[in-house]
């Protein structure tokens, strides 16, 4: 059973606040699942091929290309880039991600 304080070291790192219901309640379910992971833990699959996917598919991407579903036009394009706080003739203006030295 986990204790009063991993349960709220736990809520911490979640950056949640809880109370003392909670807390237990928390307490109590977290520590069910900890050990129900015991269990699989102590389960052999020494015998069990690794599974990486189940698709069995590889590189299913496609092709980055317009579609042509929502064709641009001036309309679309002000609703689209009217709504950016900062902006550019037709482009949204953002703030540098680069150190400036």
């Amino acid at each position: 059973m986990l204790s009063d304080t991993e349960v709220e070291y736990i809520a911490k790192l979640a950056r949640i606040t809880i109370n003392d219901a909670e807390k237990e309640k928390l307490k109590k379910d977290l520590s069910a699942i900890l050990d129900y992971i015991e269990k699989l833990n102590k389960a052999d699959t020494s015998s069990v091929e690794p599974l990486y996917q189940t698709t069995g598919l590889v590189n299913a991407t496609r092709i980055d290309e317009p579609r042509g579903e929502f064709p641009m036009n001036d309309k679309l394009e002000g609703l689209l880039i009217g709504q950016a706080p900062a902006r550019k003739e037709r482009f949204v203006k953002v703030k540098s991600i680069l150190n400036k030295k």
